[in-house]
């Protein structure tokens, strides 16, 4: 039964309806881990973005309570990223002129516009984005994604920091500050520990929270040997709470952040795509990208309206949720509450979390991420769906997200492409005492009929194999020697027909009248045969040229059904 329109709009009400109460103690659980990572992600990020580190916070609680409402995704976390954030400042520094006030209201005004693109795209259906992502692009894509993420948090562990701005840029600076010597034994010892607490408490009873207790674990190490100022910690949080901060927005700031909110659209809808429907696929759940698209644009005008700046889903948080035990977008709303709770509770308490603990955490998410296994499955099963997700692996984590996504998309029409143009074609006789007609190719008992070919071509006709169709089927009767009077096109698989196509279609059947062979056109389906009437073919094909199956055809001609089986069937298989 169809949801209502209220229901499609704020899918967070059937989750409400559906909750379990087993749910409860993971979901909360899993929030108060994710709130360790939520909270240095989006002060940092929002600094990287040419923002006070407060809008982080406020990009983050905002968007988190939004989505649980009006996002589909039970999984997904939203929050400021990496991706947008030199996006952001490329377009706000250069007019808010050094004024901070100015940089975060035109911020929350790019976050609003763009937060209403994504709306409009989803109400007009444009979400079939992600329908491009096949399964090949999806394990590629997660593969990259987490050599990605656990390059870039292995500094942390190590315990100092990078700048680097991609997979090769983390690897040199990661390289670099081994050999200067930057390597700090305490955060060592804190990450190692980590590391070992989680993977340990998993093994021995995956009921105990691991990553919290070495969450904990880490801040009373650091309070009670007095490290605080030895390594690398969080930090205090900043005071305030989100409030509107849209004073002094014109209608030219409108205009000059236009463009840049429609390119900030795409990429945190292409990345938000990607994920939510690979994670949901993971979870045996269904996501449609309009209702992601909806989901993340109404989010991001709520954080815009807060003092937010622009967000998509979180590639590195997201697999630290599901792998803290979230089963629904509660997990998210504890991480905002929490959030909200420490700036007003206890602000100070972040500043003895160690960064190392943090990329411990993060290591140990994304590295469940990794599927060699399903990749190297693909190689043996279809070699061409391997490569492709080998080459989506490899776009994500040489050359970028982004980038990645849209190199394995590109490869994946050349490969449709390639499959349409080069079908697989077959010339199909029969077997006694065996039903239908079928590929001799496969089946080397079988025999041809007297007087007739029948060949089957398995793709629709259009430019690129219409040539292609015509010369194997010219084949296939010069093969079959002069004696052919019938040529029988199982059609099935041919679901349409372009231009081009039709004018090779015409060729060949002129080809084989020159010759006295007619050619019978056998379970073409209506489609295609509306085609071929658009194109002024009636008369050349008229209801005479086509049958209702290839049995049909073959007993027309010959006069009588088959009678080498017991119970006949027009039913024809071509296997």
């Amino acid at each position: 039964m169809a949801a209502s329109p209220l229901r499609r709009w704020l899918p967070g009400l059937t989750v409400a309806a559906r909750y379990r109460r087993a749910w409860l103690r993971s979901d909360l659980l899993a929030g108060l881990v994710l709130t360790a990572l939520l909270i240095p992600a989006g002060m940092g990020y929002a600094v990287a973005a040419g923002l006070p580190p407060e809008t982080g916070l406020y990009a983050t609680i905002v968007p988190l309570l939004a989505y649980a409402v009006f996002g589909p995704s039970r999984i997904l976390v939203l929050g400021p990223d990496s991706s947008l954030a030199p996006l952001i400042a490329a377009a706000i520094v250069p007019l808010a002129a050094a004024d901070a006030d100015r940089a975060v209201a035109l911020a929350g005004l790019l976050a609003i516009m763009m937060g209403g693109l994504l709306v409009l795209g989803g109400v007009l259906r444009l979400g079939f984005v992600t329908d491009l992502l096949s399964k090949p692009i999806r394990l590629g894509y997660l593969n990259g994604i987490a050599l990605v993420v656990v390059v870039g948090q292995i500094p942390k562990l190590l315990g100092f920091s990078i700048d680097g701005d991609s997979f090769l840029g983390d690897l040199r600076e990661l390289a670099q500050g081994v050999a200067d010597g930057l390597v700090d034994p305490t955060a060592v010892g804190i990450g190692v520990a980590c590391l070992v607490t989680i993977l340990g408490l998993r093994l021995v009873d995956r009921r105990v929270p691991g990553v919290l207790v070495a969450v904990v674990g880490a801040i009373v190490a650091v309070v009670a040997f007095g490290w605080k100022d030895d390594v690398a910690v969080v930090g205090a949080l900043p005071e305030g709470l989100p409030t509107p901060a849209l004073s002094g927005i014109t209608w030219s700031d409108v205009a000059s952040l236009a463009g840049p909110a429609l390119g900030i659209a795409l990429i945190a809808f292409a990345d938000t795509g990607v994920l939510s429907r690979t994670f949901a696929e993971r979870r045996g759940e269904h996501v449609a990208g309009n209702d992601e698209m909806r989901g993340v644009g109404l989010a991001n005008v709520a954080g815009g309206l807060l003092g937010g700046f622009p967000v998509s889903a979180s590639s590195s948080r997201t697999p630290v949720a599901d792998q803290a035990g979230a089963h629904t977008q509660l997990t998210g709303i504890t991480g905002a509450v929490l959030i909200v709770a420490f700036i007003l509770v206890a602000p100070g308490l972040t500043g003895y979390l160690p960064s190392a603990a943090l990329a411990a955490v993060v290591i140990v998410a994304a590295s469940a991420l990794v599927d060699v296994r399903s990749v190297v499955r693909l190689l043996r099963v279809d070699p061409a769906e391997g490569l492709l997700s080998v080459a989506a692996f490899l776009g994500v984590a040489v050359i970028g997200v982004l980038e990645g996504i849209v190199v394995a998309v590109v490869l994946s029409f050349v490969a449709f492409v390639n499959q349409a143009w080069r079908p697989y074609r077959a010339e199909l006789g029969r077997i006694p005492e065996v039903r239908g007609y079928h590929d001799l190719g496969r089946h080397p008992e079988g025999e041809r009929l007297p007087g007739i070919v029948i060949v089957r071509f398995d793709a629709p006709l259009f430019f690129a194999n219409g040539g292609m169709f015509g010369d194997y089927v010219r084949s296939v009767v010069a093969d079959a020697g002069h004696e052919v009077e019938t040529v029988i096109l199982a059609a099935e698989p041919i679901t349409d027909i372009d231009a081009t196509a039709v004018d090779e279609l015409v060729d060949l059947d002129d080809h084989l009248a020159a010759r006295g062979i007619t050619l019978i056109l056998a379970e073409m389906k209506g489609p295609v045969k509306d085609h071929l009437r658009r194109y002024g073919l009636g008369d050349r094909f008229d209801p005479d040229r086509f049958a209702p199956t290839v049995g049909s055809a073959v007993d027309a001609i010959l006069g009588a059904e088959r009678d080498d089986i017991g119970n006949p069937s027009d039913r024809d298989d071509g296997s």
